[in-house]
């Protein structure tokens, strides 16, 4: 069985590096608007305080999360959103430090888990490497939006990216299952350029259906925070073709993903010619 150590040592750097990002902001520029439809930048990190409460919930006290999720299902389609806008609400500076506390707390609670665990979650009951992948994901796919808002670039990508691609490829039967279609009986052959240059390589090598390209864009697809098009990621076949337009590697009902550049640049010089001078 895996050791859950690294992945745990990468989240806490992941979430340190986007603590850097917020840690000095203004009031003003937690305000600022993010990718995400009606989320500001105090939007997302209230996103992941709230989704480290109810990952600490799932690993020490299952009795609890269970109430949660009986509480989601009461308005599935809202409970997100609605959670994100409860933390948004508070000053930054109690933001910030309602983020750093239930980070830490999940982070002491994965390092305590006995081998073997496994956790309940709004998707398939996770592991504690699982359930450290999921919350490093979010916290890097969040980061981007954050960044975005912010009208900065991010560090240069890492390999942290592993985890990513990963878990990515591990729910590839989860998003044809939350789009209504079979998954396909083989597995895929998945070559990945690492953002040192080295090849990650997944999947068995004889596979019919295969798709390469760059880690990063990979990650950037499966957490749907660019549009394929934008992507240099190639399919060969056609399960694998079909995978790349659903892929998503978080729970829920299918996301609706990003606008490519081309539709976002169409839709402004309309706007133009629509423009009254």
């Amino acid at each position: 069985m895996a050791d859950p150590t690294p992945v745990i040592d990468d989240l806490h750097a992941e979430s340190e590096e986007l603590d850097l990002l917020v840690a000095e902001l203004s009031p003003e520029r937690w305000g600022l608007v993010t990718p995400a439809a009606g989320w500001t930048v105090a939007h997302q990190i209230a996103h992941l305080a709230w989704t480290d409460h109810s990952s600490v919930l799932a690993v020490t006290d299952q009795a609890a999360f269970a109430r949660e999720v009986e509480s989601a299902l009461t308005s599935p389609g809202d409970f997100v959103d609605s959670g994100a806008e409860e933390g948004a609400g508070k000053p930054p500076e109690e933001l910030l430090a309602d983020w750093r506390a239930g980070r830490a707390a999940l982070e002491e609670a994965l390092r305590a888990a006995p081998e073997g665990a496994r956790f309940p979650w709004y998707g398939p009951p996770m592991s504690t490497a699982s359930m450290a992948t999921a919350r490093l994901m979010e916290t890097w796919a969040h980061g981007l939006d954050i960044a975005d808002g912010l009208g900065v670039s991010r560090i240069a990508p890492t390999d942290r990216l592993r985890h990513i691609t990963r878990l990515g490829i591990r729910t590839r039967d989860f998003a044809f299952g939350v789009h209504g279609l079979t998954p396909p009986f083989e597995e895929f052959r998945v070559e990945l350029t690492g953002p040192a240059g080295e090849l990650w390589t997944y999947g068995p090598e004889d596979a019919t259906d295969r798709v390469t390209g760059p880690a990063l864009d990979l990650c950037l697809l499966v957490t749907q925070r660019a549009h394929r098009a934008d992507l240099a990621l190639h399919a060969e076949g056609s399960d694998a073709d079909r995978w790349l337009d659903i892929a998503q590697a978080f729970a829920g009902p299918p996301g609706t993903g990003r606008e490519s550049k081309e539709a976002k640049e169409a839709k402004e010089a309309q706007g133009t010619k629509g423009a009254t001078p």
